[in-house]
């Protein structure tokens, strides 16, 4: 069972790691539609399954995510392929590399880059984009998630970082994340009336298709600005 999901770009400008949330895999058709309209956009996509989804998918049973430590070697995995050039031949290595995921992804690339053991790893990451960050667990707002993204160790310094959020995501909306002053190396966006995966109510008058793809403008936008 293949590891990576390879989305190679032609004339690609960059490359962009990109790993999935608790309950879906590579597969989701959120992660689909993320990385077919990176690709348009001439930017390579490599997408993953960390190593507790491979197990699921052998044996369809369900089990719960890995703990970070063992999360966090899965990505550094990926990356190390990358650079080794040993996922494809159509991923160059020396592209300018962005790291990051939906939901837990996310959390678990801002993590990779935070923590002082990666330091060599990321060296090469230019910049860190999260879509839909789970800054707190769903109906537990003082569970904050915040420390992956500030860079406290003075031998890291904070990458640009871009956050695309739903301004009703329960995970942290709008409201709250604004409340965070969360560190100047990060950005955030917000998609109006977007939940966690950016779709809106039927009232708002968008939909969840125009939000994935504004994400992508902007995603893509933070890219030329750090490449």
């Amino acid at each position: 069972m293949n590891k990576f999901l390879i989305s190679p770009a032609q004339n690609a400008i960059a490359t962009f790691v990109f790993a999935h949330g608790a309950g879906a895999d590579m597969h989701h058709e959120f992660m689909t539609q993320v990385a077919q309209l990176l690709v348009a956009k001439n930017v390579n996509v490599v997408c993953f399954n960390f190593t507790y989804m491979i197990k699921r998918q052998l044996d369809g049973k369900r089990y719960p995510p890995d703990r970070m430590p063992k999360l966090l070697l899965s990505y550094q995995e990926v990356l190390n392929a990358i650079a080794k050039q040993e996922i494809s031949i159509e991923i160059d290595p020396d592209l300018p590399l962005f790291i990051g995921g939906k939901s837990m992804g996310g959390r678990v690339a801002a993590t990779l880059l935070h923590s002082i053991e990666f330091k060599d790893v990321t060296a090469k990451v230019l910049g860190l984009v999260c879509l839909g960050y789970p800054f707190h667990p769903q109906k537990q707002p003082e569970k904050l998630r915040l420390e992956p993204l500030h860079f406290k160790n003075s031998a890291l310094i904070g990458k640009p970082t871009l956050i695309i959020q739903g301004e009703r995501d329960s995970l942290g909306n709008k409201e709250e994340v604004l409340s965070y002053q969360l560190p100047k190396h990060c950005q955030s966006v917000f998609l109006e009336d977007g939940d966690h995966s950016f779709k809106p109510r039927v009232k708002s008058g968008f939909t969840q298709a125009q939000h994935i793809k504004s994400a992508i403008k902007q995603l893509v936008k933070f890219i030329h600005e750090h490449k």
